[in-house]
Formats: structure tokens, sequence, C-alpha cells
């Protein structure tokens, strides 16, 4: 038992330590009308560590990673941290919840659409709560961008998220089961791993164009 919890802890600091280097290093703006919001891309390797150990290992890293990024890299303090503590929680643990209800391909994109939905619900509430605190505004000045701005960069930030989770998370379970940090298991056929694959690029190319039409490139 000791040893099993030693390489739970292991590999749970190890995900923590990636998410926070993703969210430390990789900032890409998506919206031109809001510079100020970035994708980053350590949601991925979140909901990857809530699909092996489930919710609550999702919604730790999500808190550590949060304050790490506070105390080093953020420039928006308790607010900022406050919001990426929400986005992270929300689709990952939720996308966790569901997947260890259901460990199928259907379970995880259900989880994956079921996280997707609440992180944009959730995001637009708390824009709505925080944001003029953050932006020295009235709250009558946010409403206006909550449709336009804060809506399609939560909606292309879990399509993002989705679609790299679906891509990544097979090569990333295969390489951790060679460490010996998670047991083996029977692997699924080529029909589900292509389905999987072919599920995450289409969503990626999806997001890609969405993201060029908002940036007035085609």
């Amino acid at each position: 038992m000791r040893k099993v919890n030693t390489k739970k802890l292991v590999l749970l600091a190890m995900l923590a330590a990636v998410a926070y280097m993703l969210a430390a290093l990789i900032h890409i703006p998506l919206i031109p009308a809001a510079p100020f919001l970035s994708y980053e891309p350590k949601d991925v390797v979140i909901s990857i560590s809530g699909f092996l150990l489930g919710p609550l290992a999702s919604l730790s890293i999500s808190l550590v990673v949060a304050l790490l990024e506070m105390v080093t890299v953020s420039t928006t303090g308790i607010i900022g941290c406050v919001m990426n503590f929400l986005a992270s929680a929300c689709f990952c643990s939720i996308a966790a919840l569901v997947y260890k209800k259901k460990r199928n391909l259907v379970g995880a994109v259900l989880g994956l659409l079921c996280g997707s939905a609440a992180m944009i619900c959730v995001m637009l509430l708390w824009n709505w709560l925080i944001t003029p605190f953050h932006m020295g505004v009235p709250r009558s000045g946010i409403i206006p961008m909550l449709i336009p701005v804060f809506l399609p960069f939560n909606a292309l930030k879990a399509g993002f998220n989705t679609a790299l989770t679906l891509m990544l998370y097979k090569p990333l379970v295969s390489a951790l089961r060679k460490t010996g940090l998670i047991p083996e298991r029977p692997s699924q056929g080529n029909s589900a791993k292509w389905s999987i694959y072919l599920l995450g690029i289409a969503l990626l190319v999806t997001c890609v164009l969405l993201l060029l039409v908002l940036r007035g490139i085609i």
C-alpha cells in the first residue's frame, strides 16, 4: 500500500510540475479585443491527471498551479489566482468525475464536454462578478464584453483543451506505463485509438479555423 501511495504522489507531483511549466512558459492570445486573455495548455495535463488519479487529483493540482502562478509569473494577484483555479477546477475535475463513472471513450468525451460547458458558464458568471475589480471599471462596462469576448475565449479554450487531451492521453499513459508509475491494462483496439485521434484532430482543426476567423485572417 505504501509503495502504491508513493507512486501516486510521485506521479501527482510530476504532473503538477509539468502543468506549472506550461502555465509559466506558454501564453497564446486568442481574442484580439482582449489581449490580456491568453490560452495556457496546463489544463490538458491537469485533466489527464484527473483521468488517471481521479477528480480530487485534478482539483489539487489546479489549486497548487494557481497558487504557484500567483507568486511567480502572474501579475493579477489573488483575483487571477481565483479565476485560474476556478477555470481549471471546473473543466478538469468535472471531466474526471464523469470519466470515473464511465471509463471508456464515450465517458472521456462526455466528461470533457461537461467540463467545457461548466467552465464556460462558471467563467461567464465570475468574469461578471470579479473582472470589474481587476480592471477598475463598473460592472456595467463588463456586461458588453461577456458575449463577444469572454464567451468565445472560454469556448476556444475549452475546445483546445478537449482536443489536446484526447490526442495526448493515450501516448502519455503509454509512456507512464513504461516507467512503472501506473499499472498495465489491456489495450483498446486500433479502431478505438484511431477514433480518439481523429476526433481530437477534427476538434483541433475546428478551433484553429475559428481562431483565424476571430483574428480576421480568414
